[in-house]
């Protein structure tokens, strides 16, 4: 039949659908790629902390934080090469890598409750987190040995003293110094002295009572009760207050005349007072509180 059209074949194109079908896996692919190299360059370099005792803490769970802020994660744990500690392996993040400077304090923060102290509550749920000091150095390091309690008032300004006594049975860290009834520094660490002869007492008098301690200063210990009078002309109990009974306590006094006492200056510390010391009243001024922004250093 002359002059009839044909039919024309209609090519189907199956190839674009298949092109169509990559498009979403690789799109995925490319997505996940780019999360899992952002989160690399969100780590910085990886750090170790020596502790004696690794209980709790969880591979890619425990936190490291400064301030309250997560700056950090535990990677791995590991044994040390003698066996006698733990060896956390962990990252902090990219933009917090200068916290773990020459200087800095890591230690595990776990519930604890003692008398005069409950700390570390938040993490009965959660589990151990590691907090963390920054370092002041110029220089990186990449290994540290933990504290095994939380450090009281490290960093803080202020009269760093040591007093030396025989047997300290009632303070312990974060127990309170005085001055007349008022607080004005706190136990920081208590410790042998080197030849094991007495027990040494580091504490930190605040700075804006620093010129209180005085080169002449006394100090004793007001932790437990004072009991006066008999059964029958009746007893009087006193102590200084529930906080120095629970968690022990120091009071001090300063004689006229007595150059101011320098950081690190030696006291012994005495059971109770002589009637001379609560007689003492010089005059010595105390600096203000500082303002808002202010820094009480180098007051």
């Amino acid at each position: 039949m002359a002059g009839e059209a044909l039919p024309k074949a209609r090519a189907r194109r199956r190839h674009a659908w298949l092109q169509l079908m990559w498009v979403v896996p690789i799109a995925a692919a490319a997505v996940a790629a780019w999360l899992v190299l952002d989160r690399v360059r969100q780590y910085g370099p990886e750090i170790t902390i020596q502790f004696r005792d690794g209980s709790g803490i969880k591979t890619g769970q425990t936190p490291i934080k400064y301030r309250g802020v997560q700056v950090g994660e535990v990677r791995r744990l590991e044994i040390s090469k003698d066996g006698d500690s733990v060896l956390v392996k962990a990252r902090l993040q990219r933009a917090n890598a200068a916290l773990a400077s020459e200087g800095a304090v890591f230690w595990i923060v776990r519930p604890q409750v003692g008398w005069g102290n409950v700390t570390g509550l938040g993490t009965v749920i959660s589990g151990p987190e590691i907090n963390m000091l920054a370092g002041k150095g110029d220089k990186t390091v990449n290994h540290f040995v933990g504290l095994e309690h939380a450090p009281v008032a490290m960093g803080a300004a202020g009269l760093p003293i040591v007093l030396k006594a025989v047997r300290p049975v009632s303070l312990r860290p974060n127990s309170p110094v005085y001055y007349r009834g008022v607080e004005v520094g706190v136990v920081q660490e208590i410790d042998l002295s080197r030849d094991a002869t007495a027990a040494e007492i580091h504490v930190i008098v605040w700075q804006r009572y620093a010129r209180l301690v005085r080169s002449g200063s006394a100090f004793w210990d007001v932790s437990g009760l004072t009991v006066k009078g008999g059964l029958f002309k009746g007893m009087q109990i006193d102590f200084e207050s529930l906080r120095t009974f629970l968690a022990g306590g120091i009071e001090f006094a300063s004689p006229e005349k007595s150059p101011p006492a320098k950081a690190g200056t030696a006291f012994f510390l005495y059971d109770g007072p002589k009637q001379e010391w609560l007689a003492w009243t010089p005059r010595i001024p105390v600096a203000k509180e500082p303002g808002p922004g202010e820094s009480s250093v180098g007051r």
